[in-house]
């Protein structure tokens, strides 16, 4: 919709805005980036990537490595350009957005289980930097300023081992900071949060390193530690990754030309195919496989493989360095990028139905937000669940179920009705309940709520052995 909106209001759109400004959409594409990889990363909680961090980082890097091969030299046949420029395609479409495939997710109402979804969150958060180098290496490689492939990928260690030790390193200095400054105004806290970020990546860039890892690095690590102000920063950083993306989608639509759409879009529509069905499918089984995850994962992490802003934003990039063919390419990313949104956007529910992947129906006791939770308190949480059928707790009474004084339900749903649950409210199948407690104590009756255990498909342990 917003990349609508700009095409309708530049050059070739109804309000006709002249925009072909290249290098200002690529200074604000990096700062966009930085800010939407900090909330993103201030947004993943350790607990849940921990169990997924060697299949996700491996996805997220040679993963994107091996998907921009092979798109690349299999694009330089369809569109007659250069191998090199070919890879240079791949690499700035490698990235997945992870935005926009939850989003779609929640929008098509798929719960998906803890490891998946958080695979998925560490894959598609983390594969911008590997993206980014990519990008800017191959451009390096087309203009032949002497950079040889050994010495692009020494500095691809140096720049990943900079950015992911500035990023620790950055997260306690920010939250050291945060805990000791006592501002008068609260809502100074999050001008310092942002003005840190955005120096964590000037720094880092400036010494040698990945300032875009660096910074999700960063987000990632406070989200695991404490500090005030913990859950109005989650919030605005978030609200201002939105706000990047948007802006974004809007100022790139600005700089397309619908009118030279028509031209690429035969080959576009080839390349964005073999990247839906050869280049992804190929980097995910390769380097899930070892892992041994459940095929059903692979096949729904090869398809859930959506594009958002940073490919388009990558495509600038040869734009502004003069790269022959840029133009070209910075056509079919755009179009690869809607026809992704388009095609995968709109069958991720039916794909994840068909894989058997969908957890409706099962108890979900995601926490959620809430402002009366005490800020900084990350030992109790709210959880929202649904009664199934089967639930031990559906037809007996609150007094009856002697929940752990740590275990506190505040509130009944049932039908368009709230209730304010008693000791002699009795539960029934189809109620959504709100649910105060402490980790432990409701991890203790946290059967009550649901079916009895149960094997879902995200609990397959990565050795099919154990047991």
């Amino acid at each position: 919709m917003f990349l609508g909106l700009g095409m309708a209001a530049g050059s070739d759109g109804v309000l006709g805005i002249e925009f072909d400004d290249a290098e200002l959409a690529r200074s604000l594409g990096v700062l966009a980036l930085t800010l939407i990889l900090f909330s993103g990363g201030l947004g993943t909680r350790w607990r849940d990537v921990r169990p997924v961090l060697r299949p996700g980082l491996t996805l997220a890097t040679v993963g994107v490595m091996i998907s921009a091969a092979t798109l690349g030299l299999l694009a330089s046949v369809v569109l007659g350009i250069d191998p090199l420029q070919g890879i240079l395609l791949g690499g700035i479409i490698a990235s997945t957005d992870a935005a926009a495939v939850f989003s779609v997710l929640r929008s098509r109402g798929i719960r998906l289980g803890t490891r998946l979804r958080s695979l998925l969150e560490l894959e598609s958060g983390s594969n911008d930097p590997a993206s980014v180098f990519l990008t800017i290496g191959m451009i390096s490689l087309i203009q032949g300023d002497g950079t040889t492939v050994v010495e692009l990928a020494w500095d691809f260690v140096v720049q990943m081992t900079l950015g992911l030790t500035a990023g620790l390193v950055a997260a306690a200095g920010i939250v050291w900071l945060i805990n000791r400054l006592r501002l008068d105004v609260d809502g100074l806290y999050p001008v310092i949060s942002l003005a840190a970020v955005l120096a964590v990546f000037e720094m880092v860039t400036w010494a040698g390193g990945s300032g875009f890892l660096a910074v999700y690095v960063t987000g990632v690590a406070m989200a695991n530690r404490e500090f005030l102000h913990r859950r109005s920063l989650v919030r605005f950083h978030d609200a201002v990754g939105w706000l990047m993306q948007i802006a974004m989608f809007v100022v790139l639509g600005l700089l397309v030309f619908p009118s030279r759409l028509p031209d690429v879009a035969g080959p576009a529509m080839v390349v964005a195919v073999l990247l839906m069905f050869v280049a992804r499918p190929l980097a995910a089984v390769i380097t899930l496989a070892p892992f041994r995850l459940p095929w059903r994962h692979q096949m729904f992490v090869s398809w859930v493989g959506l594009r958002g802003a940073t490919p388009i934003i990558l495509a600038t990039f040869p734009v502004v360095a003069g790269i022959p063919d840029a133009d070209t390419i910075f056509d079919v990313v755009f179009f690869v990028v809607i026809t992704s949104v388009l095609v995968q956007g709109t069958t991720i529910g039916a794909t994840a139905r068909r894989l058997r992947l969908d957890r409706d129906g099962q108890v979900d006791d995601a926490p959620v937000s809430f402002d009366a939770v005490i800020a900084g308190d990350t030992g109790h949480c709210l959880h929202e669940i649904r009664l199934v059928d089967d639930a031990p707790a559906a037809g007996t009474t609150l007094m009856d179920l002697a929940l752990p004084a740590q275990v506190l339900v505040v509130l009944v749903r049932r039908g368009d009705a709230s209730l304010m649950p008693q000791g002699n409210t009795r539960l029934e199948a189809g109620d959504e309940l709100l649910v105060f407690a402490d980790t432990p104590a409701f991890d203790s009756v946290r059967h009550l709520f649901g079916p009895g255990p149960s094997r879902h498909f995200d609990d397959v342990p990565d050795d099919p052995s154990a047991s």
